[in-house]
Protein backbone atom coordinates (compact mmCIF):
# COMPACT_ATOMS: atom_id res chain seq x y z
CA UNK A 1 0.00 0.00 0.00
CA UNK A 2 1.30 3.43 -0.94
CA UNK A 3 2.61 5.53 1.94
CA UNK A 4 1.72 9.22 1.53
CA UNK A 5 2.65 11.96 4.00
CA UNK A 6 2.25 15.73 4.24
CA UNK A 7 5.02 18.24 4.96
CA UNK A 8 4.66 22.02 5.26
CA UNK A 9 7.61 24.41 5.15
CA UNK A 10 6.78 27.92 6.34
CA UNK A 11 9.41 30.49 5.39
CA UNK A 12 9.33 34.28 5.13
CA UNK A 13 7.39 35.20 1.99
CA UNK A 14 6.47 31.64 1.01
CA UNK A 15 4.79 28.49 2.28
CA UNK A 16 5.44 25.19 0.51
CA UNK A 17 3.39 22.05 1.00
CA UNK A 18 4.73 18.66 -0.06
CA UNK A 19 3.00 15.31 -0.41
CA UNK A 20 5.41 12.38 -0.49
CA UNK A 21 4.79 8.96 -2.01
CA UNK A 22 6.90 6.27 -0.35
CA UNK A 23 9.35 8.94 0.76
CA UNK A 24 9.68 10.74 -2.61
CA UNK A 25 8.04 14.11 -3.43
CA UNK A 26 4.80 13.60 -5.35
CA UNK A 27 3.14 17.02 -5.15
CA UNK A 28 4.37 20.52 -4.37
CA UNK A 29 1.90 23.30 -3.57
CA UNK A 30 3.27 26.82 -3.18
CA UNK A 31 1.72 30.00 -1.76
CA UNK A 32 3.62 33.28 -1.92
CA UNK A 33 2.81 36.54 -0.22
CA UNK A 34 1.38 39.03 -2.70
CA UNK A 35 0.62 36.37 -5.33
CA UNK A 36 -2.87 35.06 -5.93
CA UNK A 37 -4.69 33.25 -8.71
CA UNK A 38 -7.85 31.12 -8.95
CA UNK A 39 -6.78 27.83 -7.39
CA UNK A 40 -8.28 24.43 -8.00
CA UNK A 41 -11.49 23.95 -6.02
CA UNK A 42 -12.01 27.64 -5.23
CA UNK A 43 -15.72 28.50 -5.08
CA UNK A 44 -17.00 32.02 -5.59
CA UNK A 45 -19.67 34.18 -7.17
CA UNK A 46 -18.67 35.36 -10.66
CA UNK A 47 -20.18 37.81 -13.17
CA UNK A 48 -20.50 36.90 -16.84
CA UNK A 49 -18.41 39.49 -18.68
CA UNK A 50 -18.72 38.10 -22.22
CA UNK A 51 -20.48 35.27 -24.04
CA UNK A 52 -18.94 33.99 -27.28
CA UNK A 53 -21.18 31.32 -28.79
CA UNK A 54 -18.88 30.86 -31.78
CA UNK A 55 -16.03 29.80 -29.48
CA UNK A 56 -18.38 28.01 -27.12
CA UNK A 57 -17.29 29.82 -23.99
CA UNK A 58 -18.07 32.64 -21.62
CA UNK A 59 -15.60 34.93 -19.88
CA UNK A 60 -16.21 35.31 -16.14
CA UNK A 61 -15.14 38.23 -13.96
CA UNK A 62 -13.99 36.85 -10.60
CA UNK A 63 -13.14 40.26 -9.13
CA UNK A 64 -9.76 41.72 -8.19
CA UNK A 65 -8.75 41.72 -11.86
CA UNK A 66 -9.05 37.93 -12.16
CA UNK A 67 -10.87 36.08 -14.93
CA UNK A 68 -11.93 32.54 -15.76
CA UNK A 69 -13.49 30.89 -18.77
CA UNK A 70 -16.65 28.79 -18.75
CA UNK A 71 -17.21 26.20 -21.46
CA UNK A 72 -20.75 26.37 -22.84
CA UNK A 73 -22.71 23.13 -22.96
CA UNK A 74 -24.89 22.21 -25.92
CA UNK A 75 -27.64 20.80 -23.68
CA UNK A 76 -27.95 23.96 -21.56
CA UNK A 77 -28.95 27.52 -22.40
CA UNK A 78 -25.92 29.83 -22.34
CA UNK A 79 -25.62 32.46 -19.61
CA UNK A 80 -26.22 36.09 -20.46
CA UNK A 81 -23.83 38.99 -20.06
CA UNK A 82 -24.04 40.49 -16.59
CA UNK A 83 -25.51 37.36 -15.01
CA UNK A 84 -24.12 36.17 -11.67
CA UNK A 85 -23.09 32.53 -11.32
CA UNK A 86 -21.86 30.38 -8.47
CA UNK A 87 -18.77 28.63 -9.82
CA UNK A 88 -15.89 26.36 -8.86
CA UNK A 89 -12.42 26.43 -10.42
CA UNK A 90 -11.82 23.16 -12.31
CA UNK A 91 -8.48 24.04 -13.95
CA UNK A 92 -5.95 26.57 -12.69
CA UNK A 93 -4.56 29.19 -15.11
CA UNK A 94 -1.74 27.82 -17.23
CA UNK A 95 0.06 28.34 -20.51
CA UNK A 96 -1.03 31.98 -20.62
CA UNK A 97 -4.68 30.94 -20.50
CA UNK A 98 -7.13 31.86 -17.73
CA UNK A 99 -8.55 29.41 -15.23
CA UNK A 100 -11.46 27.22 -16.29
CA UNK A 101 -14.59 27.20 -14.13
CA UNK A 102 -17.71 25.08 -13.86
CA UNK A 103 -21.12 26.16 -12.63
CA UNK A 104 -21.99 24.71 -9.25
CA UNK A 105 -25.21 22.73 -8.94
CA UNK A 106 -27.78 24.37 -6.68
CA UNK A 107 -27.30 21.80 -3.92
CA UNK A 108 -23.55 22.55 -3.72
CA UNK A 109 -23.87 26.33 -3.43
CA UNK A 110 -22.77 27.49 0.01
CA UNK A 111 -20.63 24.44 0.76
CA UNK A 112 -17.26 25.23 2.28
CA UNK A 113 -14.38 25.16 -0.21
CA UNK A 114 -10.73 24.45 0.61
CA UNK A 115 -8.99 27.81 0.94
CA UNK A 116 -5.77 27.31 2.86
CA UNK A 117 -2.77 25.29 1.76
CA UNK A 118 -3.29 22.99 4.75
CA UNK A 119 -6.89 22.29 3.72
CA UNK A 120 -5.92 21.56 0.12
CA UNK A 121 -3.20 19.16 1.23
CA UNK A 122 -5.65 17.42 3.58
CA UNK A 123 -7.92 16.71 0.62
CA UNK A 124 -5.02 14.94 -1.12
CA UNK A 125 -4.08 12.82 1.92
CA UNK A 126 -7.04 12.69 4.32
CA UNK A 127 -6.17 12.10 7.95
CA UNK A 128 -2.41 12.49 7.53
CA UNK A 129 -0.62 14.47 10.25
CA UNK A 130 1.39 17.49 9.11
CA UNK A 131 5.17 17.34 9.51
CA UNK A 132 6.95 20.69 10.00
CA UNK A 133 10.47 21.90 10.72
CA UNK A 134 13.82 21.01 9.19
CA UNK A 135 12.55 17.80 7.61
CA UNK A 136 9.80 19.71 5.79
CA UNK A 137 12.30 22.35 4.61
CA UNK A 138 14.63 19.68 3.20
CA UNK A 139 11.79 17.87 1.41
CA UNK A 140 10.39 21.11 -0.04
CA UNK A 141 13.85 21.99 -1.40
CA UNK A 142 14.16 18.49 -2.87
CA UNK A 143 10.69 18.71 -4.41
CA UNK A 144 11.41 22.08 -6.00
CA UNK A 145 14.68 20.85 -7.49
CA UNK A 146 13.12 17.68 -8.88
CA UNK A 147 10.09 19.53 -10.25
CA UNK A 148 12.35 21.75 -12.37
CA UNK A 149 14.76 19.01 -13.47
CA UNK A 150 14.65 17.54 -16.98
CA UNK A 151 16.82 14.45 -16.44
CA UNK A 152 15.74 11.86 -13.86
CA UNK A 153 17.82 8.82 -12.92
CA UNK A 154 16.03 5.47 -12.98
CA UNK A 155 18.77 3.40 -11.39
CA UNK A 156 21.27 1.02 -12.92
CA UNK A 157 22.49 3.67 -15.34
CA UNK A 158 19.13 4.24 -17.07
CA UNK A 159 17.48 7.66 -17.10
CA UNK A 160 14.40 9.52 -18.27
CA UNK A 161 14.02 13.04 -19.67
CA UNK A 162 10.73 14.91 -19.18
CA UNK A 163 10.35 18.03 -21.31
CA UNK A 164 7.07 19.98 -21.60
CA UNK A 165 6.37 21.82 -24.86
CA UNK A 166 3.43 23.95 -26.00
CA UNK A 167 1.71 20.96 -27.58
CA UNK A 168 2.64 18.04 -25.32
CA UNK A 169 5.04 16.64 -22.75
CA UNK A 170 7.80 14.59 -24.36
CA UNK A 171 9.34 11.77 -22.31
CA UNK A 172 12.46 9.93 -23.46
CA UNK A 173 13.64 6.73 -21.77
CA UNK A 174 17.39 6.13 -22.12
CA UNK A 175 19.10 2.85 -21.25
CA UNK A 176 22.41 4.63 -20.72
CA UNK A 177 25.00 2.44 -19.07
CA UNK A 178 22.51 -0.13 -17.81
CA UNK A 179 24.19 -3.49 -18.27
CA UNK A 180 23.09 -7.10 -18.51
CA UNK A 181 20.86 -8.58 -21.18
CA UNK A 182 19.89 -5.74 -23.53
CA UNK A 183 16.24 -6.73 -24.01
CA UNK A 184 15.71 -7.46 -20.34
CA UNK A 185 17.43 -4.23 -19.31
CA UNK A 186 15.30 -2.24 -21.77
CA UNK A 187 12.10 -3.81 -20.45
CA UNK A 188 13.07 -3.05 -16.85
CA UNK A 189 14.01 0.55 -17.72
CA UNK A 190 10.65 1.10 -19.44
CA UNK A 191 8.69 -0.37 -16.52
CA UNK A 192 10.67 1.71 -14.01
CA UNK A 193 10.17 4.83 -16.12
CA UNK A 194 6.40 4.38 -16.37
CA UNK A 195 6.14 3.77 -12.63
CA UNK A 196 8.14 6.91 -11.85
CA UNK A 197 6.40 9.03 -14.48
CA UNK A 198 3.09 9.21 -12.64
CA UNK A 199 4.74 10.66 -9.54
CA UNK A 200 6.93 13.04 -11.55
CA UNK A 201 4.11 14.49 -13.65
CA UNK A 202 2.03 15.08 -10.52
CA UNK A 203 5.04 16.77 -8.92
CA UNK A 204 5.61 18.97 -11.98
CA UNK A 205 1.81 19.54 -12.23
CA UNK A 206 1.79 18.63 -15.91
CA UNK A 207 -1.26 17.43 -17.82
CA UNK A 208 -2.51 17.11 -21.38
CA UNK A 209 -0.93 14.88 -24.02
CA UNK A 210 2.14 12.90 -22.93
CA UNK A 211 4.25 10.94 -25.43
CA UNK A 212 6.72 8.41 -23.98
CA UNK A 213 9.53 7.28 -26.30
CA UNK A 214 10.26 3.81 -24.94
CA UNK A 215 13.71 2.27 -25.19
CA UNK A 216 14.32 -0.91 -27.20
CA UNK A 217 12.06 -2.93 -29.50
CA UNK A 218 9.42 -5.63 -29.26
CA UNK A 219 7.59 -4.00 -26.36
CA UNK A 220 5.22 -5.86 -24.06
CA UNK A 221 2.26 -3.54 -24.61
CA UNK A 222 -0.15 -5.13 -22.10
CA UNK A 223 2.47 -5.10 -19.31
CA UNK A 224 3.36 -1.46 -19.99
CA UNK A 225 -0.34 -0.48 -20.05
CA UNK A 226 -0.94 -2.19 -16.68
CA UNK A 227 2.07 -0.42 -15.19
CA UNK A 228 0.90 2.95 -16.52
CA UNK A 229 -2.61 2.37 -15.17
CA UNK A 230 -1.21 1.79 -11.71
CA UNK A 231 1.18 4.75 -11.91
CA UNK A 232 -1.60 7.15 -12.91
CA UNK A 233 -4.40 5.77 -10.73
CA UNK A 234 -4.13 8.83 -8.46
CA UNK A 235 -4.94 11.10 -11.44
CA UNK A 236 -8.28 9.44 -12.24
CA UNK A 237 -10.84 10.21 -13.45
CA UNK A 238 -9.82 11.47 -16.87
CA UNK A 239 -6.67 9.48 -17.68
CA UNK A 240 -6.56 7.82 -21.12
CA UNK A 241 -3.73 5.38 -21.92
CA UNK A 242 -3.11 4.39 -25.53
CA UNK A 243 -1.41 1.27 -26.90
CA UNK A 244 2.28 1.10 -27.76
CA UNK A 245 2.59 2.33 -31.35
CA UNK A 246 4.67 0.83 -34.15
CA UNK A 247 7.12 3.68 -33.53
CA UNK A 248 7.79 2.46 -29.99
CA UNK A 249 5.90 5.24 -28.22
CA UNK A 250 3.21 5.16 -25.57
CA UNK A 251 0.72 8.01 -25.49
CA UNK A 252 -1.31 9.20 -22.52
CA UNK A 253 -3.85 11.96 -22.01
CA UNK A 254 -3.95 13.42 -18.50
CA UNK A 255 -6.43 15.92 -17.10
CA UNK A 256 -5.05 19.43 -16.66
CA UNK A 257 -5.82 20.65 -13.16
CA UNK A 258 -2.93 22.54 -11.57
CA UNK A 259 -0.76 25.39 -12.72
CA UNK A 260 2.57 23.82 -13.82
CA UNK A 261 5.32 24.39 -11.26
CA UNK A 262 7.70 25.64 -13.96
CA UNK A 263 5.29 28.49 -14.78
CA UNK A 264 5.26 29.57 -11.14
CA UNK A 265 8.98 29.23 -10.42
CA UNK A 266 10.56 30.18 -13.76
CA UNK A 267 10.38 32.78 -16.51
CA UNK A 268 9.52 32.10 -20.14
CA UNK A 269 13.08 30.94 -20.83
CA UNK A 270 12.95 28.36 -18.04
CA UNK A 271 15.23 30.29 -15.67
CA UNK A 272 14.23 30.82 -12.02
CA UNK A 273 12.47 34.17 -11.63
CA UNK A 274 13.90 36.97 -9.52
CA UNK A 275 11.27 36.25 -6.88
CA UNK A 276 12.16 32.54 -6.79
CA UNK A 277 15.85 33.37 -6.33
CA UNK A 278 15.09 36.01 -3.70
CA UNK A 279 13.10 33.53 -1.61
CA UNK A 280 15.88 30.97 -1.95
CA UNK A 281 18.33 33.59 -0.67
CA UNK A 282 16.19 34.35 2.38
CA UNK A 283 16.04 30.63 3.21
CA UNK A 284 19.82 30.40 2.77
CA UNK A 285 20.30 33.30 5.20
CA UNK A 286 18.03 31.61 7.75
CA UNK A 287 19.88 28.31 7.34
CA UNK A 288 23.28 29.96 7.88
CA UNK A 289 22.02 32.00 10.83
CA UNK A 290 20.70 28.90 12.59
CA UNK A 291 23.92 27.01 11.87
CA UNK A 292 26.04 29.81 13.42
CA UNK A 293 23.94 31.25 16.27
CA UNK A 294 25.19 34.58 17.52
CA UNK A 295 27.20 35.43 14.40
CA UNK A 296 26.40 38.52 12.39
CA UNK A 297 26.15 37.94 8.65
CA UNK A 298 26.95 40.10 5.64
CA UNK A 299 25.01 39.06 2.56
CA UNK A 300 26.06 40.16 -0.92
CA UNK A 301 23.74 39.59 -3.88
CA UNK A 302 22.66 41.15 -7.16
CA UNK A 303 20.70 44.43 -6.77
CA UNK A 304 17.49 42.99 -8.25
CA UNK A 305 17.61 40.07 -5.82
CA UNK A 306 18.22 42.40 -2.87
CA UNK A 307 15.18 44.46 -3.87
CA UNK A 308 12.96 41.42 -4.34
CA UNK A 309 14.07 39.92 -1.01
CA UNK A 310 13.64 43.09 1.05
CA UNK A 311 10.18 42.40 2.49
CA UNK A 312 10.91 38.74 3.29
CA UNK A 313 14.28 39.70 4.81
CA UNK A 314 12.51 42.08 7.19
CA UNK A 315 10.17 39.27 8.20
CA UNK A 316 13.17 37.03 8.81
CA UNK A 317 14.71 39.62 11.12
CA UNK A 318 11.62 39.28 13.28
CA UNK A 319 12.32 35.54 13.55
CA UNK A 320 16.11 35.32 14.02
CA UNK A 321 16.89 38.92 14.94
CA UNK A 322 18.59 41.70 12.98
CA UNK A 323 21.79 39.69 12.65
CA UNK A 324 22.35 40.16 8.96
CA UNK A 325 22.79 42.90 6.39
CA UNK A 326 21.93 42.53 2.70
CA UNK A 327 24.32 44.47 0.45
CA UNK A 328 23.51 44.87 -3.28
CA UNK A 329 26.54 43.99 -5.41
CA UNK A 330 26.22 44.74 -9.15
CA UNK A 331 29.18 42.45 -9.93
CA UNK A 332 27.13 39.38 -8.98
CA UNK A 333 24.67 37.59 -11.27
CA UNK A 334 21.11 36.95 -10.13
CA UNK A 335 21.83 33.35 -9.11
CA UNK A 336 24.99 34.28 -7.16
CA UNK A 337 25.26 35.41 -3.55
CA UNK A 338 27.73 35.33 -0.72
CA UNK A 339 26.90 34.94 2.98
CA UNK A 340 29.81 35.56 5.35
CA UNK A 341 30.72 37.03 8.70
CA UNK A 342 32.02 40.63 8.45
Amino acid sequence: MADRRIYIDKAPGETRGVVTLDGRPERLLIEREGESWPRLGLRSRARVALVDRALGLAVLDLGQGREASLRLKADRPPPVQGQSLDIEIAIEPQGGKPAVARVLPAEAVGDAAPQTLEQRLALLVPGSPVILGAEARALADEAEEEALAVEHALGGGASMAVEPTRALTAVDVDLGSAGGDGKRAARQANLTALTALGRLLRLKALGGLVVVDLVGRGHDGPAFARTAQGAFAADQPGVVIGPVTKFGTLELALPRRYRPLRELLCDGAGRPTVQTLALRLVRAIERQARATPGDRLRVRCAPEIAAAAAASAETLKGIIGARFEVVPDPTLRSEQWDIATP
